[in-house]
């Protein structure tokens, strides 16, 4: 029998990006794993714990030992998520405004959260000994969330390369089918964003470790069936290319098998756009784009997984990302990293919650939406692209975004407004305003406005935090 997606770009361009994902919006991604235990840097810690001068190097010879006695695989008997409660996640998840969890089942570390068949070296046989994956899995999709995962496989391949250059568990036989080739890479040297970028590192993964790779995905695809598969931005590598068009089509005809909606996110230039949905880390756009896109970013500015001493954004700062990002035809995708046992830290909570109250108001303006003819207005300019979320962007309450649904126009302001908010893309000679409410007066009162020369001018009630008002219009041209 034919399948409908063949291993070609130009059958891979037939994809539609399926409508839960569209409507969704925001998403909660999890890195959650063994570098959790030593909680110092962030979750590149395996790799720079062997990378001779850096700060996890002599924090580990510090608190640890030397790699050769003590190295990362002894983590994994202190990896012991005695305290994970599936359930208890899913329900914060829901009480979030989350409609999509996508946990991380396999970090550039190389151990898997998840029951695999292809190695001894994952949580439900070691550490835990539960599938952790599986476990959530269930969870979430019985609040109604849609379940999708990520792999960080493909980064392995390179990943503990600096324990070959001195005395370290990673030259140890015994190990190698954990700690991986581990080879060193000509163009990988710490903090060379252009090295680090290049589609052609050497030398080149070799075929056995592809097919490896592609089973793993495959295994993933068939055991838990995700909707959303997140790769990071490795497999960009031009060797990579064959088995990226291999997965994409196995799992696309998988999704149809199911019945369900499935979509793969990519990072910089692994797939044409048109075969699956581009994903910018740690950034935003600053306009409008089609076709639909996501940002992936953290709670955190300094880690995606646990360390102590986290910097923590701001719900307030989130929300405005979040309204920006929805109005531009994307989605968030926002990262926790919980503690080795399985608990999600206090202050992430709080913000989860946070974002989960100011939704429970104004979601309807966020939810099933679609982009107007702008996307808003304001002083505020958003840098364009990845790694740009490192400072506050400063929205004031004259930064203002638009989505729509059917006769309405939702206005949002990515701050807190005063007494009213002003909309210059409505000024009368170009816009026919109808009844105007406040998403956040739940007895649907209308509010008191006028069209001047140069602006729509709506009096809002006190509010806290940013405001959304619905225009019901007869037209949206």
């Amino acid at each position: 029998m034919t399948k409908p997606f063949e291993p070609t770009w130009q059958s891979l361009k037939q994809y539609q990006t399926p409508e839960w994902y569209v409507d969704g919006k925001f998403g909660i991604f999890i890195h959650w794993g063994m570098y959790a235990v030593p909680a110092f840097g962030n979750e590149w810690y395996p790799r720079n714990m062997y990378l001779q001068g850096t700060r996890e190097y002599e924090h580990h010879l510090q608190t640890y030992g030397p790699q050769a006695q003590f190295g990362y695989k002894d983590f994994i008997a202190h990896f012991k998520a005695e305290n994970y409660d599936p359930a208890a996640w899913a329900a914060l998840f829901e009480q979030a405004g989350a409609r999509f969890v996508v946990p991380v089942a396999e970090h550039h570390d190389g151990f898997a959260m998840y029951d695999t068949a292809l190695s001894p070296w994952c949580a439900a046989k070691m550490g835990p000994k539960r599938d952790l994956i599986g476990d959530l899995a269930a969870a979430v999709r019985a609040r109604g969330l849609t379940f999708g995962l990520s792999s960080h496989r493909a980064e392995h391949w390179f990943f503990m390369n600096g324990g070959r250059e001195f005395d370290s568990d990673v030259n140890d036989p015994r190990y190698a089918d954990f700690y991986g080739p581990a080879v060193p890479c000509e163009n990988s040297k710490p903090g060379d964003r252009e090295a680090w970028n290049s589609r052609d590192w050497t030398p080149r993964p070799d075929a056995a470790y592809l097919e490896d790779w592609l089973a793993r995905c495959c295994e993933l695809v068939d055991k838990y069936q995700p909707q959303l598969f997140w790769f990071d931005w490795w497999i960009e590598q031009i060797v990579f290319q064959p088995y990226v068009q291999r997965f994409a089509s196995y799992y696309y005809n998988r999704g149809l098998e199911w019945d369900k909606g499935v979509a793969v996110n990519y990072k910089n230039y692994t797939f044409p756009v048109e075969a699956a949905v581009w994903d910018i880390e740690r950034g935003q756009l600053a306009g409008l784009r089609e076709p639909f896109w996501q940002t992936d970013t953290s709670v955190s500015r300094n880690s995606w997984g646990y360390i102590e001493g986290h910097i923590y954004k701001p719900s307030a700062e989130i929300i405005g990302d979040l309204i920006d990002i929805v109005s531009k035809n994307g989605a968030l995708l926002l990262n926790i990293g919980p503690r080795p046992d399985g608990t999600i830290p206090e202050e992430e909570q709080t913000i989860l919650r946070e974002i989960g109250a100011w939704l429970k108001v104004n979601g309807e303006a966020i939810y099933a939406t679609r982009p107007w003819v702008s996307f808003g207005e304001g002083p505020t300019q958003v840098a364009d692209g990845g790694f740009t979320d490192g400072q506050a962007r400063g929205y004031t309450a004259e930064d203002i975004r638009f989505t729509r649904k059917d006769n309405a126009l939702y206005v949002m302001t990515l701050a807190q407004p005063g007494a009213e908010i002003r909309i210059r893309s409505l000024a009368s000679d170009k816009f026919d305003a109808g009844r105007i409410v406040s998403l956040g007066l739940l007895d649907g009162r209308a509010l008191e406005w006028r069209q001047d020369a140069d602006a729509l001018v709506v009096r809002v009630p006190a509010l806290a935090g940013q405001a959304a008002i619905k225009i019901v219009c007869t037209s949206l041209d």
